[in-house]
């Protein structure tokens, strides 16, 4: 069997298929690290700090784009129902 490449183009090994036993065993012996509070509110500012915020002008320019697709969308289904009402119709009025 042909081995993979991963996207370092180094070939690799098939992935070998894990015993539930040995899965738990691990999962078992791991400690669970807990942060405490204030730690963990320092890392979501540190994180936060790195959060590149859209522009007013990006902002507006993405609120219309999502208008103009919703307003397509809308036009769209509208004439498809229409168009299929109007099929049922001329269907059922064979029957008659």
């Amino acid at each position: 069997m042909a081995k993979a490449k991963s996207p370092s183009g180094r070939r690799t090994q098939p992935a070998q298929p894990v015993i539930a036993g040995n899965a738990v065993a691990a999962e078992a012996t791991a400690p669970k690290k807990r942060t405490s509070i204030p730690q963990f509110a320092s890392q979501v500012r540190a994180e936060l700090r790195k959060v590149v915020w859209p522009s007013r002008k990006e902002t507006w320019i993405t609120s219309v784009m999502v208008l103009i697709m919703v307003l397509i969308a809308a036009i769209f289904f509208w004439i498809v129902d229409w168009a299929l009402a109007k099929i049922s119709l001329l269907i059922l009025a064979i029957g008659q």
